[in-house]
């Protein structure tokens, strides 16, 4: 008889006690915002994407480092610019003349934490690269079709407040993020505490690896197990709908989107070491999972990323939550 997802988590205090360790390294370097740790951790143990949209200086590129050092994964930097091009992400052919072939190189994307930096302002040719690579998990190189990861997560950022030089991502492509969230500016004691520790140099280069790869994808398989009651489910569902039909919205949630509603449901739960998704978790995470799927019918920017969050919270509200 196979074991139900109480005795899955019973039974793995050391999959959860590796969670806990992995957040609390992260907590350690990427002080003051502990909201953002978690969404980042929840995108990780979903097998989703996440897309930090905020101001340069924030720490986005730290949070990449911090999580690929803490599973002893590896990391890629790659900084989108207009003239990168396909090949420079995914890798090439080269010719080898003493073997007489081609030999294919593999490009930055081959790694399991990727942090694409400024991903909007690479062309429309190149994100469409990202794309099917953030889709499938995988890449297609004259005709040969390579795997990335396990795990492959992708940690995109964007500056909302600067359009010059910059290609808007399309709604294919935000659909492929599991997360959106922006960080914020620190408060003054943790920033305090920034300048403090950053005295001797980057405090994530001396962390140390708490979770392997290997416990890693094994959590990812049990948050897959986690339980969600029919009626949450309908529950996620009668959301994600009412997107599609809100007078606000242009265009409304797709069906991913509710695929990711749930996934991320999961991976709260077993953060805060639960076999069973609360009704709570659904609403806490439906604004960084929807409102960078759907689009108002005003503003642009910023002021479109408040309306979207304004319509998500007004769906909380006149969805009926079961008991």
């Amino acid at each position: 008889m196979s074991s139900t997802p109480n005795q899955i988590a019973a039974h793995n205090p050391e999959l959860i006690a590796g969670v806990e360790r992995v957040s609390a390294n992260l907590n350690s370097v990427f002080l003051g915002k502990s909201e953002v740790v978690d969404l980042a951790l929840i995108g990780l143990l979903a097998e989703g994407h996440l897309l930090l949209e905020d101001v340069p200086g924030t720490g986005k590129s730290l949070l990449g480092k911090a999580i690929a050092k803490s599973i002893d994964a590896t990391f890629h930097r790659i900084q989108f610019t207009p003239d990168l091009l396909p090949s420079d992400l995914i890798g090439t052919s080269v010719f080898d003349q003493k073997k007489a072939e081609f030999i294919f190189q593999e490009g930055p994307i081959f790694g399991n934490v990727i942090l694409a930096d400024e991903v909007n302002r690479a062309t429309p040719r190149t994100q469409s690269a990202l794309l099917e690579a953030m889709g499938d998990k995988r890449v297609t190189v004259d005709g040969v079709t390579r795997q990335l990861g396990p795990p492959f997560f992708v940690i995109a950022t964007q500056n909302p407040f600067e359009f010059e030089g910059t290609y808007p991502l399309p709604e294919s492509q935000l659909d492929r993020f599991l997360i959106r969230t922006a960080i914020g500016y620190a408060d003054a004691q943790a920033e305090k505490r920034i300048l403090r520790e950053h005295r001797q140099g980057e405090p994530v280069e001396d962390l140390k690896s708490v979770l392997s790869v290997t416990n890693l994808i094994q959590i990812q398989e049990a948050v897959r197990q986690v339980v969600v009651e029919t009626s949450l489910e309908d529950y996620l569902i009668e959301i994600v709908r009412a997107t599609r039909r809100h007078p606000g919205l242009r265009l409304g949630a797709s069906m991913r989107s509710s695929l990711g509603l749930y996934r991320a449901a999961q991976a709260k739960a077993f953060l805060e070491k639960r076999a069973f998704v609360l009704p709570d978790d659904i609403k806490q995470l439906a604004s960084p999972v929807l409102s960078h799927r759907i689009h108002p019918r005003r503003g642009q920017g910023s002021e479109a990323i408040r309306a979207a969050e304004e319509v998500v919270s007004d769906i909380l509200e006149k969805t009926p939550c079961p008991n």
